[in-house]
């Protein structure tokens, strides 16, 4: 079951078949993410194949990780498949 954690707390987790994987990150869908430790970000980042992404901060016991989760609220239909998910990175562990 993968699972995304940072300082100890479980940020995210879903069965194996609820995650999509690409470009070797792991998308949980938002269903299964503590929305609790997420406070949304004015960060965005374009990618050519999935849109424009928008960013959450991950703050756990008052320590923020800045724009560590990710999303596309919009994704373009190549990348249709994540709509409604979140991945993580800069020291969210995810393992599945």
């Amino acid at each position: 079951m993968p699972k995304a954690t940072w300082h100890g707390a479980v940020i995210a987790e879903a069965a194996g078949d609820e995650v999509e994987i690409v470009e070797g990150n792991t998308y949980f869908p938002i269903a299964t993410v503590h929305r609790e430790f997420l406070q949304a970000s004015d960060t965005h980042t374009i990618c050519s194949w999935k849109g424009t992404a928008s960013y959450y901060h991950v703050v756990v016991a008052g320590e923020v990780n800045k724009d560590a989760a990710w999303y596309y609220p919009e994704p373009k239909d190549a990348a249709r498949q994540i709509t409604g998910y979140v991945a993580f990175w800069k020291g969210v562990q995810v393992l599945a």
